[in-house]
């Protein structure tokens, strides 16, 4: 097949969702597919897709409607005869999904990692009449959108995310930095999306308890300055580090001995993934996707976001507590080594886009 990803996320932003697209592009090219992901020029998508060895393009998609670049890529969709497209933000769906509709041939995909749409007339306008379907990665996704009574069956098709094997990954030694400290890990974006705030206000509760503990944050952001002086604000500035971007968090993951996500939406918390994936306990915000991803009580604990009060409570009785924090680790690492690998994402990817291909050949449209 031959795919094209787009993807017009902000230069300097890498979440969740474009990493999966990285990662789903990479895994499509190495099992023999003609493969693209365009984006933004200077991207960290696309320089993250390059140092995958796959081909990028650059769109500049800016607003819902660039005649120029529904032009543009119009060219390049007859150019490379692309089968299968796959857009990142509802922009993309509208100047790139349009760009599809006139050359005809190829299956517009929207990929929804958290909800992009609401029940409004213009996500029912543009995603009923320019796309083929929809991918996300949450069953809890999927039920919104079909309650929406917008969609013919089958529209919105689950695929959980995959994750590279893990066991080779060498733990970061925090005991040099922190010695006699256990490490609470966390990672992401620092804006409101991810709770930070709520979190260091856990923490300044459990550290008030306890005295041997210091909160990692990786990720940068337009909230630093703030959370910064929320946490000095608790009397616990000294406690909580912020380590800025880490491009490879893996080694961080495997040394800290809890990771915590306290995030207030999310659609499949890649993190949590990741944390568990080197075998670490972990505690989560009840955000979509977690309780696929998790089982309460055997591979971690699910907390109700904006809590503190519950999600302080939580992380002192699992800290308190080492055999359960290894029995959730052990748990949490054997559930992603059988349910969630790139190879079985892979697998199921090809499957999905040869049955829309399919669809679209035997009805003409």
């Amino acid at each position: 097949m031959n795919i094209l990803f787009i993807n017009s996320i902000g230069v300097n932003k890498l979440g969740g969702g474009e990493k999966w697209m990285v990662r789903a592009a990479r895994g499509l090219h190495k099992a023999g597919h003609k493969v693209f992901v365009g984006g933004k020029k200077g991207s960290e998508v696309l320089q993250e897709a390059e140092k995958a060895g796959v081909p990028t393009r650059i769109f500049n998609i800016r607003a819902d409607i660039g005649p120029i670049m529904t032009w543009k890529i119009a060219r390049f969709l007859k150019a490379e005869d692309i089968e299968i497209m796959v857009c990142n933000l509802n922009k993309d769906v509208r100047v790139a999904g349009l760009a599809a509709r006139i050359v005809g041939k190829p299956v517009v995909i929207a990929r929804h990692g958290i909800q992009l749409a609401g029940n409004k007339w213009k996500h029912k306008v543009t995603l009923t009449n320019l796309t083929d379907g929809i991918l996300t990665n949450s069953i809890t996704i999927k039920k919104a959108y079909e309650g929406y009574g917008w969609f013919k069956p089958d529209h919105v098709k689950v695929i959980y995310n995959g994750i590279a094997d893990k066991s080779g990954v060498v733990a970061y030694d925090f005991s040099k930095d922190y010695p006699g400290k256990k490490v609470i890990l966390s990672a992401g974006r620092l804006s409101d999306q991810k709770g930070f705030d709520d979190l260091i206000t856990a923490f300044a509760t459990v550290s008030h308890k306890r005295d041997d503990l210091v909160l990692v944050i990786a990720g940068k952001g337009k909230l630093e300055d703030e959370l910064k002086a929320h946490a000095r604000n608790l009397g616990v500035e000294e406690k909580v580090k912020f380590l800025g971007f880490i491009e490879n968090v893996d080694p961080l993951m495997k040394g800290c001995d809890l990771f915590v996500l306290s995030s207030l939406f999310e659609g499949m918390p890649n993190v949590v993934m990741e944390a568990m994936a080197v075998g670490k306990p972990v505690i989560a915000t009840d955000v979509n996707g977690a309780r696929e991803l998790m089982n309460d009580g055997e591979t971690g604990i699910i907390v109700p976001a904006k809590n503190p009060d519950i999600l302080a409570q939580k992380i002192l009785e699992l800290l308190g507590n080492p055999e359960q924090m290894a029995a959730f680790g052990k748990a949490g690492e054997a559930r992603v080594k059988s349910e969630f690998t790139i190879p079985a994402m892979v697998r199921q990817l090809e499957t999905y886009f040869q049955s829309k291909l399919d669809e679209k050949r035997k009805t003409g449209h």
